[in-house]
């Protein structure tokens, strides 16, 4: 097609992206999630000094850099042609759609921030958070899935399947250490 076969919007510039959709959320909530787990599980090292409050800013740095990556990644890939306004705006707007990924590593990172104010030893704050990240893993499965129609039973195995990723990140922690 030429370009002037193309059909074009009336204004010229293409319309923003459509909003986000409980599927996309999931997206977003499971790979922040599961990046919060494996960066919970990496920064704990025996035999180190225990820094919750330089982890919990660690995983926050990682998934913003993370989602501004993926974000930057995707505006790329659907790339229009216009003014620098309009890139701008187009940017950004895949930059906003990210915020999924940043919002899943909080649990973690107020996990951290918690064990530093309350003095709590490595190993049970490493412990609960992969337990709980599993658990909203297996939450966001559920949910998600439940939310596009699928019926009980199937959203529950998909949950499962869902936090089956935390229980792999669980037992790497454990292969590893």
């Amino acid at each position: 097609m030429t370009q002037q076969q193309r059909p074009q919007p009336v204004s010229g510039i293409a319309p923003p992206p459509a909003p986000r959709r409980s599927a996309d959320w999931m997206f977003g909530g499971v790979y922040g999630t599961v990046l919060a787990s494996a960066l919970l599980a990496a920064l704990d090292q025996t035999g180190q000094d225990y820094t919750p409050f330089y982890d919990a800013s660690w995983v926050l740095v990682t998934a913003v850099a993370a989602g501004l990556a993926h974000g930057y990644s995707h505006h790329m890939a659907t790339h229009h042609e216009g003014g620098a306004g309009h890139r701008w705006r187009l940017l950004s707007h895949a930059l906003w759609n990210e915020w999924p990924m940043v919002v899943a590593v909080l649990p973690t990172v107020l996990l951290l921030v918690a064990a530093g104010i309350a003095d709590w030893d490595s190993y049970t704050v490493t412990a609960v958070g992969l337990g709980l990240n599993t658990a909203l893993l297996f939450g966001w499965g559920a949910f998600v899935a439940a939310r596009v129609g699928h019926r009980i039973r199937s959203a529950l195995l998909i949950g499962l399947a869902d936090a089956t990723i935390g229980l792999t990140v669980i037992a790497a922690n454990a292969l590893i250490k």
